[in-house]
Formats: C-alpha cells, structure tokens, sequence
C-alpha cells in the first residue's frame, strides 16, 4: 500500500512530489531510474492500494500512475 505526499509552497500552492510505502514509511521520489519507484508503478498497475494525500483510496490508481513519468 502506498500513500502520495504533497509539498506545500511558500506561495500558498502545493504539488504531489512523492509517494510513501507505507510498510515501511519509505519516501519514494518520482524519478525512473529509482527502483523503488518502478517497483511502486508495477504493483499499482498490479492492483495494489494507492492513497491519495488525504489519505483516501484512489479508485484510479492505475490510471494515475500510467501518467507518471
């Protein structure tokens, strides 16, 4: 199960910047070449529970995910 943190702005704004294993309460950045990272985009499309920032399970993970670099 993985849980997506949002960074929030000195302006006031914030962004989805990372993704948290909750297993392990492992910080996992959005960048290919981590393979934790690869890892989390396998098991999503697989089926695995992804939470949003507030901590609600996303009906479409996969389909976020597949938009993920």
């Amino acid at each position: 199960m993985y849980k997506l943190i949002n960074t929030k702005y000195t302006n006031g704004t914030s962004a989805v910047s990372s993704v948290i294993r909750l297993s392990d309460n492992a910080s996992i950045p959005f960048d290919p070449a981590n393979t934790d990272y690869q890892t989390f985009k396998k098991e999503v499309l697989a089926g695995a529970e992804l939470q949003d920032a507030d901590g609600n399970v996303m009906t479409d993970s996969a389909e976020y995910v597949r938009t993920l670099p």
